[in-house]
């Protein structure tokens, strides 16, 4: 093989009170798509962000082509032809798909944008991520969480960079973009690039990539420079440092009475009105390709969008909730699919952003804050879900998905909720924190309390829930019994007659 055109050399970068890479040295091979394996915290990310200059190293350094490089900017990084398409976008929601795709690179003429070459270099792209239905000049803001994707895709393409690194790319794609994406990713491998791929899909490593560099805790623990003789099993167990036999873990329960009865609701993103009904102690799924309506469904019910039609039966009682405020004080909670921008307040600490709505409950005399009873039950919550965090003080944005996820849940689990909507719970979350939170999922069931998990990995309902809807074009069109629920019945139900 030649020599490698990418290699970090003892990269360390350190942070108040945390390490978050330790020495880690590998290459990667032109021609090449190399995943980079790890749990949640292992120092993917911020390898990445060394890569893309964002982040500075402590010790170490990265060779490109031969050459010694420290970036102390993205610019530098952009200028030696690094691209780095992050699972948490970067978009300008305001601004046209045209103008996000050919920001720092907008066609000009006699000073002016020129909009004609503007429009051109949008669409040939946007044909080439097989996203012609998407119009130039619509604004980022109304595309699907996938198309926003494809589009930051998109906008690294057309940098020309040497090497391109995707940071969990399919967690939002539908089937469709997704085949488009492994496309993408064969062309550049065939070009010559050097492709780094950050997953947490198993099927995706052994599918579209030719080596793997294996984390935890922030150390290199191994490579392997090919992939034939290496088994799911021994990866896993590279991963997390200990066998996992079954990530999915589900554990049967009696269903008790109904919690919550949708009838005929209807309203944004829906085709058709809904209707169907969830028990407590029930973990019950919501199936559906991208763009099926699942998520805009339980925004109707829990009171981010209002419903034109139908009625919610809560408890026994009707209710319509007018704000999601509402629909947390009876009981009722949502963790959305967008951590970013829907779940966290990213320059807010852990402890704010858990006690944010349970606040109340520590007030003295219902007006002043207790500050150390919140961070008494963050600290607990940090331990009782083993969330990765330098301290509860520590900003949540430097955390990795997963464990902003779990401070998502603790939010919740630290309110007096009946009813946990969980929007794609372990969308970009690696195996092992995965497993913590199915187990987190059953021991709320168990408590007799209800989940909906709304989620497009197919695996993952069949295996987790005790019901499936299958959503389809805004239409409920099936609820399956876990012990009919095969996957090509699922998939068959999802998929357009």
């Amino acid at each position: 093989m030649s020599d490698p055109y990418l290699r970090f050399d003892g990269i360390s970068v350190e942070f108040p009170g945390v390490r978050a890479l330790d020495g880690v040295s590998f290459a990667a091979h032109a021609g090449q798509v190399h995943a980079l394996m790890g749990e949640n915290g292992a120092g993917k990310s911020t390898l990445l962000k060394v890569l893309s200059g964002v982040n500075r190293v402590t010790e170490g350094a990265l060779w490109l082509g031969g050459e010694r490089h420290v970036f102390a900017n993205a610019r530098q990084a952009l200028r030696q032809g690094i691209a780095i398409i992050y699972q948490e976008l970067t978009l300008s929601p305001n601004l046209s798909v045209a103008e996000n795709l050919l920001l720092g690179q907008l066609p000009a003429r006699r000073g002016f944008v020129d909009r004609r070459r503007l429009r051109d270099e949008a669409l040939r792209i946007l044909r080439e991520l097989g996203e012609d239905e998407i119009h130039p000049s619509t604004k980022v803001r109304d595309l699907s969480i996938g198309q926003q994707q494809m589009i930051e895709i998109g906008r690294a393409l057309l940098r020309d960079a040497r090497v391109i690194a995707f940071d969990e790319p399919t967690s939002s794609l539908s089937v469709q973009e997704t085949r488009q994406l492994k496309r993408i990713v064969q062309r550049l491998r065939d070009e010559g690039r050097v492709v780094l791929y950050v997953t947490h899909r198993m099927e995706e490593v052994f599918e579209m990539c030719d080596a793997v560099t294996v984390f935890r805790d922030g150390k290199h623990i191994r490579t392997h420079d090919s992939l034939a003789t290496l088994d799911h099993d021994t990866l896993v167990s590279e991963m997390v440092g200990r066998d996992i036999e079954d990530v999915y873990g589900y554990r049967a329960r009696e269903a008790g009475d109904e919690l919550m009865a949708i009838d005929a609701i209807d309203g944004k993103g829906l085709s058709e009105p809904v209707s169907f009904s969830v028990r407590r102690g029930e973990v019950f799924g919501l199936f559906g390709l991208v763009g099926a309506g699942r998520s805009e469904l339980m925004r109707l019910v829990c009171g981010v969008e209002k419903p034109r039609a139908g009625e919610v039966r809560f408890a026994g009682a009707p209710r319509r909730f007018r704000t999601p405020g509402e629909a947390i004080r009876a009981g009722i909670a949502m963790c959305p699919e967008d951590r970013k921008s829907q779940g966290i307040f990213p320059i807010a600490s852990v402890t704010d952003n858990l006690n944010v709505s349970c606040r109340r409950f520590y007030k003295r005399w219902g007006l002043f804050r207790q500050p150390a009873r919140e961070l008494a039950n963050t600290r607990e919550y940090i331990d009782r879900l083993s969330i990765k965090t330098p301290g509860p003080r520590t900003r949540i944005s430097t955390l990795s998905g997963g464990n902003q996820q779990k401070v998502i849940l603790a939010r919740w689990l630290s309110e007096e909720i009946e009813l946990f909507v969980m929007d794609e719970p372990t969308r970009g979350i690696d195996v092992g924190a995965r497993r913590d939170i199915y187990t987190l999922l059953y021991d709320l069931a168990d408590q007799g309390k209800s989940v909906v998990v709304i989620s497009s990995d197919l695996a993952e309902v069949s295996s987790i829930c005790d019901r499936i809807g299958v959503m389809r074009d805004g239409a409920l069109v099936d609820v399956v019994e876990r012990d009919e629920a095969t996957p090509e019945r699922l998939l068959g139900l999802a998929l357009p007659a």
